[in-house]
């Protein structure tokens, strides 16, 4: 088209200059020039005066369009039902379509198990059995595949990190992968309940999550891989016999009896981000293009509690994606959260958005609160990620017809994310 056009405007110019400069005397050359600029006068003026109008209508409109925003939505274990039967991951992804989502992110490590047909697991004895779906089809692949087809991007997502359930085969088929407290405790609670906590010092914990990350990279059409706050140990842990040894031969000092002490929040930090760097350049010599996303609690909690320096991580240039989870029902301290440095210096960087809690199915949340949290986001110029997919609309105080509407209302027009091949 492009070659066509400048064909054609050559010609254009061509047959001006023949047409405008025969030979002929300077008198009536000028009088010949005059009469056609008088006679094109009104075109200009017009011309002008629709360009002034159009320009000072389209630009603010484009100043508040972010061309990366994110609209993406969690699909999490409770989401299975769905996942697991072809036609409702075409009716979700028409959804979330038609509703101007621009992204998804699977959950494909979860309890210690992954969510697809996986050699890596086979191998370190962690899982007997395949996830498939109800016509034995691959759940990732169907996912991938069918949202592709609509414009969304996939992102599977590593929902657990370094979290496992102490009744999981890789906890008990792995007891030296694991670390410990200092009392010699090696559980703690979260919101899965009573957990054991992989050691993220560990080189053998270290291959196996980087080799199941590299396997979903290489094996699927991805457009990327998340982590989330999982990603990360509880400051209480680190006295396991490995990383004792370790923090020793570095530092010449044992581990201090308080776990909070910052020299050693910051050695075990360090290490934690120093194994994101290499899972990073893992990722990007497979697939250079790839969103190396991370989705976790606002800075001073993740970094205090959860040894997790994520603000180093997007400093350090390693991570493509962030989306910070505010869980919070509270109006005034979502937005305190949502607005701190920290997460607007990440938004001058990369693209940024923040995690909105949609409901669980022993709390649901009103679309009300949704409305004004996402209001909140919009007018700080950051994308949103909801937690999780089935309480988008069910398991809600309003119907399911009433939460569409919402949820429509929230996205008026379609912001599709490129995909870079």
């Amino acid at each position: 088209m492009a070659n066509k056009f400048h064909h054609k405007n050559v010609r254009w110019r061509v047959w001006v200059a023949d047409k405008s400069f025969k030979p002929m005397r300077l008198g009536t050359l000028v009088q010949s020039f005059r009469r056609r600029v008088k006679g094109f006068l009104p075109i200009l003026a017009l011309i002008s005066l629709f360009t002034v109008v159009l320009v000072d209508s389209l630009t603010p409109a484009i100043a508040q369009i972010p061309r990366q925003e994110i609209r993406g939505v969690w699909m999490t274990n409770n989401d299975f039902n769905t996942l697991r039967e072809r036609d409702k991951v075409q009716e979700a992804v028409n959804h979330l379509r038609r509703l101007n989502f621009n992204t998804i992110y699977p959950v494909v490590w979860n309890s210690g198990y992954v969510m697809y047909p996986s050699a890596t697991a086979q191998r370190a004895g962690i899982q007997p059995f395949v996830m498939r779906g109800t016509d034995g089809q691959d759940i990732l692949a169907d996912l991938i595949n069918q949202s592709h087809r609509k414009g969304l991007l996939v992102v599977p997502w590593f929902e657990f990190g370094f979290m496992a359930p102490p009744t999981s085969e890789l906890a008990l088929n792995h007891p030296e992968w694991l670390t410990r407290k200092r009392n010699g405790s090696e559980t703690s609670m979260s919101a899965a309940g009573e957990v054991v906590w992989l050691n993220p010092f560990h080189p053998q914990v270290q291959q196996l999550i980087g080799n199941l990350v590299l396997e979903i990279v290489t094996q699927y059409d991805v457009d990327g891989i998340q982590f989330d706050d999982h990603m990360s140990l509880p400051y209480e842990f680190g006295y396991d016999k490995y990383t004792v040894a370790l923090y020793t031969q570095e530092t010449k000092k044992t581990p201090p009896s308080n776990p909070e002490d910052p020299a050693w929040v910051k050695w075990r930090a360090d290490k934690i981000t120093a194994f994101m760097v290499q899972l990073n350049q893992a990722v990007k010599a497979r697939k250079p293009n790839a969103i190396f996303s991370v989705s976790p609690n606002y800075y001073e909690f993740a970094y205090k509690f959860h040894l997790q320096d994520w603000l180093t991580w997007v400093r350090q240039g390693i991570v493509d994606e962030l989306i910070v989870q505010v869980y919070r029902p509270n109006l005034q301290s979502f937005i305190a959260k949502i607005s701190r440095p920290e997460i607007q210096e990440a938004q001058r960087r990369i693209p940024t958005g923040i995690g909105i809690m949609a409901g669980l199915r022993n709390n649901p949340v009103s679309m009300q609160q949704i409305k004004s949290q996402v209001r909140a986001v919009q007018e700080r110029g950051l994308g949103v990620s909801f937690f999780y997919y089935e309480s988008l609309w069910n398991s809600a105080p309003e119907t399911v017809a009433e939460r569409q509407d919402g949820f429509k209302n929230l996205f008026p027009y379609t912001m599709l994310r490129a995909r870079i091949e």
